[in-house]
């Protein structure tokens, strides 16, 4: 609880002032959020959550996209779901979207939504901001319902970047406590590793951004769990 109070008053801090132009600004630099929403194809009378929904600025736009879905949102910071609700009320989509406060590492989902499963999970440039990122993706797979779908964008390796942009990126995020995860491919694959999931990862803008997906079975069959753990042995 304590570690969770000092990350909720850091984040509450770094956007107290910043929330207000943070849409603004970080469409600039937060690339592929975007191509992640289409890439969600949230079903029909489904449901989906955001983990670090921030502003409320892509929940906003999934609504829009996938009309027949309800859509949730997390995220530690009270200052930051203050500003989602009013753009969520002006945007006419409060009925569809429903907001609280917690911690993506450990949050009870069924308290604060009434579901414990979902038919998509997805974190914008969120895991690279959360201290303890992969008990977070290990908590949002935990809650990817069989046949679902974990979706994220975030930070990559800039790996065809000039290295003065990179070095020059990399001082300006950590003003932000932002840290690009360069391990995320493979503690992705293994925080997923059950349900058979099929985990795609691509690099985007030079390898500015990773997209990743994971989609988890519905039915996972014996002789796939076989050569799951013949190819991890």
């Amino acid at each position: 609880m304590q570690k969770h109070n000092q990350t909720a008053a850091l984040m509450d801090a770094i956007y107290k002032h910043q929330r207000f132009i943070y849409d603004i600004t970080r469409k600039y630099y937060l690339l592929g959020r975007d191509q992640l929403i289409k890439q969600l194809q949230a079903p029909a009378g489904g449901v989906v959550l955001e983990i670090g929904c921030g502003t409320g600025r892509n929940l906003i736009k999934a609504a829009k996209q996938y009309p027949d879905t309800r859509f949730y949102g997390l995220d530690i910071s009270r200052s930051m779901l203050e500003l989602a609700e009013g753009n969520i009320a002006r945007a006419g989509l409060e009925h569809r979207i429903r907001l609280a406060k917690g911690d993506a590492a450990s949050a009870d989902l069924f308290a604060l939504f009434g579901h414990d499963d979902f038919d998509c999970v997805f974190f914008s440039y969120a895991l690279s901001m959360i201290p303890p990122w992969q008990q977070a993706l290990s908590h949002a797979w935990a809650h990817v319902r069989p046949g679902g779908t974990l979706h994220l964008v975030d930070f990559g390796q800039q790996e065809h970047m000039p290295s003065a942009f990179k070095t020059l990126l990399h001082a300006w995020l950590r003003r932000f406590h932002v840290t690009p995860r360069y391990e995320l491919p493979s503690v992705m694959r293994s925080a997923c590793a059950d349900h058979c999931a099929q985990v795609e990862f691509s690099s985007r803008f030079r390898g500015y951004a990773w997209l990743a997906s994971a989609s988890k079975q519905a039915h996972p069959s014996t002789a796939c769990t076989a050569s799951r753990e013949l190819a991890t042995s």
